[in-house]
């Protein structure tokens, strides 16, 4: 299975990296996850409980990060085994992108222009019919 999606944090890009990168966010934030341990250079034991549909396994694993790009991107990759619901697989790559306020604000700004300018032209236009 392949899935693609995107997501709005809104915070620095900075401040995303870090929390990414934070053993006590991780563990808040990933479902059933019970622990998760640093076991050498970006790689982590994890345990968790994974339930789907009426089966409920703990997953026993490991977490690796690799080509690290901070504060943008990397690769995780995690390998885990749930006993008799058997083993779990994944990898994800994660590109973190940050558009800069200055330039929302000059794009706002440039519209506005546009509209405002073409809307004059219109009533103005309309005016002289």
């Amino acid at each position: 299975m392949e899935m693609t999606g995107e997501q709005h944090v809104p915070v620095s890009q900075e401040k995303t990296w870090q929390a990414l990168n934070d053993l006590d966010v991780l563990k808040a934030c990933i479902p059933g996850c019970e622990s998760i341990v640093a076991s050498g250079e970006n790689e982590y034991d994890v345990v968790l409980t994974a339930k789907v549909g009426p089966v409920s396994a703990k997953f026993k694993g490991k977490l690796s990060l690799t080509d690290m790009n901070p504060p943008s991107s990397y690769k995780l990759a995690f390998e885990g085994q749930g006993g008799v619901a058997g083993f779990a697989r994944g990898s994800a790559q994660v590109n973190l992108a940050q558009i800069g306020s200055r330039l929302i604000d000059g794009a706002a700004r440039k519209l506005a222009e546009q509209f405002f300018s073409a809307f004059n032209k219109h009533v103005t236009a309309a005016g002289e019919a």
